[in-house]
C-alpha cells in the first residue's frame, strides 16, 4: 500500500491503529475527521515519507481498528491530548509537524496551542479555527447544512446512521464532496465504524461538544487552548465547492493566522474531502508549505 504499514501503539489508555510511511525524519501527525479514516491520508503519507518525514496518521479514539475508549471521553481537548500522546510516544521533537481534517482540525488547533514547543508548523482543512465556526452558526445557509450535528444528539441517529449499512454516510459525503467518486474511501470508513459500539464512539463527538455528554472539566485548560490563533505558521485549506462547511466560512479563518507565514488557501474543484478529491494539488501545497 505505497510504503504504508499499519501498526499499534498505546496513547492515554487506549490501544491505537496507525498508519505509517517513513522511518526518519520529523514526525508528522496527521489526525481525520467524521466520518472518515486514517486512508483518508493514503496520498498524503507516502509523498510526506519521499519528503522526509516519519509520516503517521492514527486511527482516532473510537475508530476500529483503534478501541472505543473505556473512560467515553471524546471532548476536542481529549483528541488533543491524544495528538500530544502520539508526539510523546512515537518520539517526537520541536520540527514535528501536524495535520488535521474535519474534526482533525479541531483537535489540531488545540494541540497546537496547548503545548506548541512540540510543532512546527500546523495544517489544517475543511474545518476552521472555532472562532469562525461559531461565527458561521450565526447564518442560516451554515445552520442549514449543518442539521446532522444537531441530529446526532438524539438517540435515534445510532439507529438511523447504521441503518442500510451506513447508507447515512454515503449521503453524507455525496452532500459534501459533489461529483467526488468516494466508493474506495467509503469501504474504509464503514469498516471503521460499521460495529455499533465504534459508531456510538464517532457521534460521541458532536455529544460532547454541543451536548455536553463525557465532557472532563480536568481539560478545560486544554479546551480553551482552541479557541486562539496559533502560534506556529499556519496553512488553512478549503475546497471551494464544500457542502459541510460552507466556503464563505473560510474566510472568517483570517483573523486567527496572524502567525508570520500563515495563509488560506481554496482548492478548487474540490469539496469537503478535499484531499482526496485533489490529492496532487493539496500534497504539493501541504509539503511545500512545510518546506519553507
Amino acid at each position: 500500500m505505497n510504503g504504508i504499514e499499519q501498526r499499534s501503539v498505546v496513547v492515554n489508555d487506549v490501544d491505537f491503529a496507525y498508519l505509517a510511511a517513513g522511518d526518519t525524519g520529523p514526525l508528522a501527525l496527521c489526525l481525520h475527521g467524521f466520518p472518515d479514516s486514517a486512508h483518508t491520508y493514503r496520498h498524503l503519507l507516502p509523498r510526506l515519507a519521499a519528503n522526509g518525514y516519519r509520516a503517521v496518521a492514527p486511527f482516532m479514539r473510537g475508530y476500529a481498528p483503534t478501541a472505543v475508549p473505556a473512560d467515553g471521553r471524546y471532548q476536542t481537548g481529549m483528541l488533543a491530548m491524544d495528538a500530544i500522546g502520539f508526539h510523546e510516544a512515537l518520539g517526537g521533537d520541536g520540527d514535528a509537524v501536524i495535520i488535521g481534517h474535519d474534526w482533525g482540525a479541531m483537535a489540531t488547533y488545540t494541540a497546537a496551542n496547548h503545548e506548541p514547543e512540540r510543532w512546527r508548523r500546523v495544517v489544517t482543512m475543511a474545518v476552521p479555527p472555532s472562532g469562525a465556526v461559531g461565527a458561521g452558526f450565526m447564518q442560516y445557509r451554515q445552520l442549514k447544512k449543518s442539521w446532522y450535528m444537531f441530529f446526532f444528539q438524539h438517540r435515534l441517529s445510532d439507529v438511523v446512521v447504521g441503518m442500510d449499512d451506513l447508507a447515512f454516510i454515503d449521503g453524507l459525503w455525496a452532500d459534501w464532496s459533489p461529483g467526488y467518486d468516494g466508493t474506495e474511501d467509503l469501504g474504509h470508513v464503514k469498516a471503521a465504524l460499521r460495529d455499533p459500539a465504534n459508531l456510538a464512539a464517532a457521534l460521541g463527538y458532536y455529544r460532547a461538544t454541543l451536548g455536553g455528554v463525557g465532557v472532563d472539566p480536568g481539560l478545560d485548560e486544554v479546551q480553551a487552548a482552541g479557541a486562539v490563533p496559533t502560534a506556529q505558521p499556519t496553512l488553512y485549506l478549503h475546497g471551494r465547492t464544500d457542502g459541510c462547511m460552507g466556503v464563505e466560512i473560510a474566510d472568517g479563518a483570517l483573523p486567527f493566522l496572524t502567525s508570520e507565514g500563515s495563509r488560506l488557501e481554496i482548492v478548487d474543484g474540490a469539496g469537503h474531502f478535499l484531499h482526496v478529491e485533489k490529492p496532487v494539488e493539496v500534497n504539493a501545497l501541504v509539503v511545500d508549505f512545510l518546506s519553507d
